[in-house]
């Protein structure tokens, strides 16, 4: 009864663009099903997708598999080894359309004094 690790390869094959090089391993402890899913480093991004949206929809669908037989399936997805680190992005600039004032310079009051407020 290999249901999940079936809807599994469906959906990345689907997913992906290098097919052969997805491998898929299921083993069985006493907290449950885990999948171990490893795919071409090129193909990390489609799975995990934007903030991780893609690979929690695929969780979803395989633990609704799982409670539908009666088991906890969770999905590991590895890492390639030596991947590439995660790049940071570079510090946002500040608009230059508004500069703003230097501290040195005075501002001019003199319309706000002339209100007598």
């Amino acid at each position: 009864m290999e249901s999940d690790k079936e809807l599994l390869q469906v959906v990345v094959t689907a997913l992906i663009d290098n097919k052969d090089d997805v491998s898929i391993e299921r083993t069985i402890d006493e907290m449950g099903v885990l999948l171990s899913l490893k795919v071409n480093p090129a193909d990390m991004g489609q799975i995990i997708g934007r903030s991780g949206q893609t690979a929690r929809a695929i969780r979803t669908l395989l633990r609704v598999i799982g409670a539908k037989n009666n088991a906890r399936v969770n999905l590991k997805i590895v890492e390639p080894e030596g991947g590439a680190p995660r790049e940071k992005r570079a510090p946002r600039e500040e608009h230059a359309s508004a500069p703003a004032a230097p501290a040195t310079e005075e501002i001019d009051t003199s319309a706000v004094d002339d209100l007598q407020l």
